[in-house]
């Protein structure tokens, strides 16, 4: 069994498991979530207020709250202390950008938080209708396409570093737009697989408590990256009228 979201994975839960501690359940992991996402929020509330103070900081912060992911990432246990750590300075870096956006596009920041909400709300909807199944295929289709997706990030990042202009994230063409609507479409249908993981997890496997937080933090990476895909849309389409 295997996740899009590649913070997801069988292995990683296996190798946590430990029946003497209490159980990672569905709903634990539903209340971490949205306890993340609300430090998140917080996080973005304050970088808003003050992003011209904090925008001389956004690559350490954002670094530091990579190298905090990647901590969390490697060393589940730590999750209950790492993840409202993570979810605070990711919330920090998404108000500088969210403002940036908004200096540009009145009204854009609000757009893309509704959508966001309302798409991950539709595919728990659509998860817990089993509107649509989540196969075999579906899980193999979404993972190549994540994996995908991650690598031209990487790559991107790593020919930027190095002076050369990646087309795609200045670009308001048709193009780009279309490219933009297939992520955000793959980071939405991510949610399925993960609903449906976390759900295998606390059904069919006693996983230990803290794996909530890690399943938590996980979940917000998601939210995170739809956000920012759904903001870069909104911003195209804005730039075009």
């Amino acid at each position: 069994m295997s996740s899009g979201n590649p913070l997801f994975n069988e292995r990683a839960y296996q190798q946590a498991m430990n029946r003497t501690e209490s159980a990672m359940t569905l709903q634990g992991t539903i209340n971490k979530t949205f306890f993340l996402l609300l430090l998140c929020v917080v996080g973005g509330m304050i970088s808003w207020a003050k992003a011209a103070t904090l925008a001389a900081y956004m690559w350490p912060i954002t670094i530091i709250t990579a190298i905090v992911g990647f901590i969390i990432i490697f060393g589940k246990r730590m999750a209950p202390v790492l993840a409202p750590v993570y979810a605070f300075g990711e919330g920090l870096t998404l108000g500088v950008i969210s403002a940036a956006y908004a200096a540009q596009y009145q009204g854009i920041v609000g757009q893309a938080i509704a959508i966001t909400l309302l798409v991950f709300f539709i595919m728990l909807f659509l998860y817990k209708s089993r509107i649509i199944p989540v196969t075999n295929g579906l899980i193999i289709g979404v993972t190549a396409a994540t994996g995908a997706i991650a690598l031209f990030y990487l790559v991107s990042l790593v020919l930027m570093l190095f002076g050369v202009n990646v087309a795609y994230f200045g670009s308001n063409s048709a193009l780009s737009i279309g490219i933009n609507i297939v992520i955000c479409a793959v980071a939405a249908f991510n949610f399925l697989l993960d609903f449906h993981f976390i759900d295998q997890m606390t059904s069919r496997v006693v996983a230990p408590k803290y794996m909530e937080w890690y399943a938590g933090f996980s979940l917000i990476v998601t939210l995170v990256w739809l956000y920012l895909e759904i903001l870069r849309l909104l911003g195209r389409v804005n730039s075009r009228d």
